[in-house]
């Protein structure tokens, strides 16, 4: 990670930060390259692509390193394919996660393919929380849903986290989608972010990690995501199929498959 920036092969690289014990991400150069947090220090998740993704945006003739968990990668292969990232201008070093993290997370592919830190673990096969659900009956479902919903305060946290949350007009806020300003018991707010997330979902849990309500959004995103995998047969942040929702081909990821 060092040697990238000290060869100005990029303009900062994005990693994690050690201050006063606690780690945090931060957008490295030269200056301050000595402070780089190893890999193994913390289990600690950032929407990390939320800031790559703001700062290309604000100097797009600049090149950016990254360090990448594997669903943080998903979401880069995402982002490219949706034209928001040009993959020519970023260079990912994987770090594989701890198995505590990937049980923890339920995560099914801990590790991204671009590893460069640590050993891929094997990954979490099952869903308990989503398995018992679908034991329900589908009036059991509806109900258990609508007194999920029934707790959103709209806080937006979801959709701030999210690492593939990228249009600057967003679907929550349009008048003609979503009543604004009303509290439950309205459910049109996950309904149309459910549907928006169609194919785009990257099972990092951000977002339920960060609901305040505690409601169990990746339950809901993996419903949707199966869906989109059984009618286009597409996995979200594969590398090899390109989105049914994005004009995009698969030459769009090539600069990815060249990163070391």
């Amino acid at each position: 990670m060092k040697e990238l920036i000290e060869k100005n092969e990029v303009a900062a690289l994005l990693a994690y930060k050690d201050i006063n014990g606690t780690i945090y991400p931060h957008a490295f150069t030269k200056e301050d390259i000595s402070t780089i947090a190893p890999w193994k220090v913390s289990d600690a998740r950032y929407p990390i692509l939320k800031m790559l993704l703001a700062v290309t945006r604000a100097n797009p003739g600049k090149r950016y390193g990254i360090l990448l968990r594997g669903c943080e990668e998903r979401g880069l292969r995402e982002l490219v394919k949706w034209e928001q990232i040009d993959p020519d201008m970023v260079v990912v070093i994987g770090q594989a996660c701890s198995k505590e993290l990937a049980i923890k997370c339920v995560c099914a592919k801990p590790y991204p393919d671009a590893l460069r830190y640590g050993e891929a673990v094997e990954g979490v096969k099952q869903n308990k929380a989503l398995t018992e659900l679908r034991e329900k009956d589908r009036g059991e479902r509806l109900s258990w849903w609508l007194s999920q919903f029934n707790r959103c305060l709209k806080c937006y946290g979801c959709r701030d986290v999210c690492p593939v949350c990228f249009c600057t007009d967003c679907s929550l806020e349009h008048k003609n989608l979503l009543v604004q300003g009303i509290l439950p018991p309205d459910t049109s707010f996950h309904l149309v972010r459910a549907v928006h997330m169609a194919g785009r979902c990257i099972d990092c849990g951000l977002c339920e990690e960060t609901c305040p309500a505690r409601i169990p959004l990746r339950s809901l995103y993996k419903e949707v995501n199966e869906i989109v995998n059984d009618v286009f047969s597409y996995d979200t942040g594969s590398l090899d199929t390109k989105s049914p929702f994005s004009m995009l081909g698969d030459e769009a990821l090539l600069p990815l498959q060249a990163n070391p």
